[in-house]
């Protein structure tokens, strides 16, 4: 058992349960990504099926790297439990602050993942640009906001787990982006309280993850490998556009009632601290926030790339 890999698991589940830090970006800069494409890779394709027909468990196991993936997934479950617990309080009770730290995480993302280009062309301005103007019209066009359907909520998990191979995206941030973010965390919460519906919309959301998992996992590797400049440039507009949904004082223009009779904004309009309505801006809190999530990226990145020149020869 190697802690250290358990301890990559648990800060990538933390980062899939933030919206700004993907666990794509935790294993790409802490070294693990390409083995953990290779591995996804391998129990998607036919390899890993076809040594368990010829040569049983054991050797299937080895060419799925089942270990690596056990401590990895083992670690991101802890990591994810205890992140979901801290933010779903946070949430409720500073949401300001919460949503300024978010905000900080997308910002430096964006200027990490936009220095992976290796050379700008026009091409990857466009790209760029794409990709900030999509994610801006998501976060102005909101209707699955708070909806608490079966099939909308394997739906986000379809596209939710895409995060998991692409660096530079969290399955949280897309959450947010198609308004499931509170949904699905909230269910994930109310497993530990027998809240009524919170099983079926993570049993929903977990088929979602499996399906597009399968489906979406060997073309996004594709695209990754194939065009990095270009993916990386779509990553970067993408996160980019998106900070408008991430301002930290949004006041509620329509709402609707959940299923568990709580009154949840649908659409949202961003304002100044002054004329934000929804209790107290605590705009010192709210700044020191957001530059603490800046300041999060940037230190692992140092962190990762110090302990790369220790272990160069």
């Amino acid at each position: 058992m190697k802690i250290s890999l358990i301890l990559k698991g648990m800060a990538m589940g933390i980062a899939e349960a933030i919206p700004g830090v993907s666990g794509g970006t935790i294993a790409f800069i802490t070294g693990i990504y390409e083995r953990l494409l290779t591995a996804i890779g391998a129990i998607l394709g036919t390899r890993v099926a076809g040594t368990f027909r010829r040569e049983g468990f054991r050797p299937a196991w080895h060419a799925a790297d089942g270990g690596f993936l056990l401590q990895l997934f083992g670690g991101m479950l802890i990591g994810l439990a205890f992140a979901v617990k801290v933010i779903t309080y946070l949430l409720e009770h500073y949401p300001t602050v919460v949503w300024g730290f978010f905000f900080g995480l997308i910002i430096s993302s964006a200027i990490y993942v936009g220095r992976q280009i290796q050379g700008w062309r026009s091409s990857t301005v466009t790209f760029l640009i794409v990709g900030a103007v999509v994610a801006y019209m998501l976060t102005t066009i909101n209707p699955l906001a708070g909806s608490t359907s079966p099939l909308l909520v394997f739906f986000s998990g379809m596209i939710a787990i895409s995060a998991l191979i692409l660096p530079g995206v969290s399955g949280s941030f897309i959450l947010v982006l198609l308004g499931m973010y509170t949904v699905v965390f909230g269910a994930v919460q109310g497993l530990t309280t027998g809240q009524d519906g919170a099983l079926l919309i993570v049993a929903c959301f977990a088929a979602g993850c499996l399906v597009g998992l399968a489906l979406f996992a060997k073309l996004l590797t594709w695209t990754f490998k194939t065009y990095p400049n270009r993916t990386f440039a779509l990553l970067t507009g993408f996160m980019i556009g998106s900070l408008n949904k991430l301002w930290p004082w949004r006041n509620a223009i329509t709402t609707r009632t959940n299923s568990s009779g709580e009154v949840v904004p649908v659409l949202e309009a961003n304002v100044l601290p002054a004329h934000y309505l929804g209790g107290e801006p605590y705009v010192i809190a709210v700044v020191l926030a957001v530059l603490a999530g800046l300041a999060v990226v940037f230190l692992l990145e140092a962190t990762a790339t110090e302990r790369k020149e220790q272990t160069t020869p």
